[in-house]
């Protein structure tokens, strides 16, 4: 659908006005019509082979396509980025556990103290 979306946009930028006044401009967006040809007739190559969709954000377990992984020798800072994620998604979870666990105990001094912090 997005590669579609782009198609329509350059389409429409191409039948605009503008493009007849100014030559660099119709070569320009000309160029990017073509592009967004290409990469829309790729897209549905992909589809049409059966390639298997990226997993959704709603997983929750890992948002990081399958084909990434294969770059991660090639690409390092994927690896760390990864890693640095999941450090920093369990500093989050053991932290909401401790705000949950101060939110269930009686709201005195001490336990509104440490639930601020």
């Amino acid at each position: 659908a997005m590669s579609k979306s782009a198609v329509k946009i350059s389409s429409d930028l191409l039948s605009n006005p503008l493009c007849e006044q100014d030559p660099a401009f119709l070569e320009m967006v000309t160029a990017f019509d073509t592009a967004m040809k290409r990469m829309d007739s790729f897209n549905q190559e992909k589809v049409s082979a059966g390639e298997p969709d990226p997993p959704s954000l709603s997983g929750g377990t890992s948002v990081i396509s399958p084909r990434a992984c294969r770059f991660s020798s090639v690409f390092p800072s994927l690896n760390v980025a990864v890693k640095r994620r999941e450090q920093t998604l369990q500093d989050y979870r053991r932290l909401q556990a401790k705000v949950e666990k101060y939110e269930e105990k009686e709201r005195t001094g001490p336990v509104l103290a440490k639930l601020h912090q």
